[in-house]
């Protein structure tokens, strides 16, 4: 049974920093890629990051230079680090997968069957 749990979610001030985890289960998470998405209230679903099977990773524009995305073979886990946390991204966090090995270009718009419970993140001063 595949699972993903998010953890790492908290409050942090402007400029700040967080590292999410996703733990998964019922499959090894390197072979697959792992995606990372947020919502905020009354905002549309924003692809944040993506990480291939062989480790090519994929940003969303507005985060790139200041969140990195990485696995954790042993632990069967992807983290993101965010540093320069702005208010803007306050949300919660979703970690996502689906039978694919490759994020692809299209990896903000396609479609993900797996998803986790998400992590809420609160950028305020």
């Amino acid at each position: 049974q595949v699972r993903l749990v998010e953890s790492g979610g908290g409050f942090v001030q402007p400029g700040g920093s967080l590292r999410l985890s996703c733990a998964a289960s019922g499959f090894t998470a390197d072979y697959y890629a792992i995606g990372w998405f947020r919502q905020a209230p009354g905002k549309e679903r924003e692809g944040v990051s993506c990480i291939s099977y062989d480790s090519t990773t994929y940003y969303a524009d507005s985060v790139k230079g200041r969140f990195t995305i990485s696995k954790d073979k042993a632990e069967n886990m992807v983290t993101l680090q965010m540093t320069g946390l702005k208010p803007e991204e306050t949300g919660t966090y979703y970690c996502v997968t689906d039978w694919k090995t490759r994020c692809g270009r299209t990896w903000q718009t396609d479609s993900y069957q797996y998803w986790g419970q998400g992590t809420q993140v609160t950028v305020s001063s």
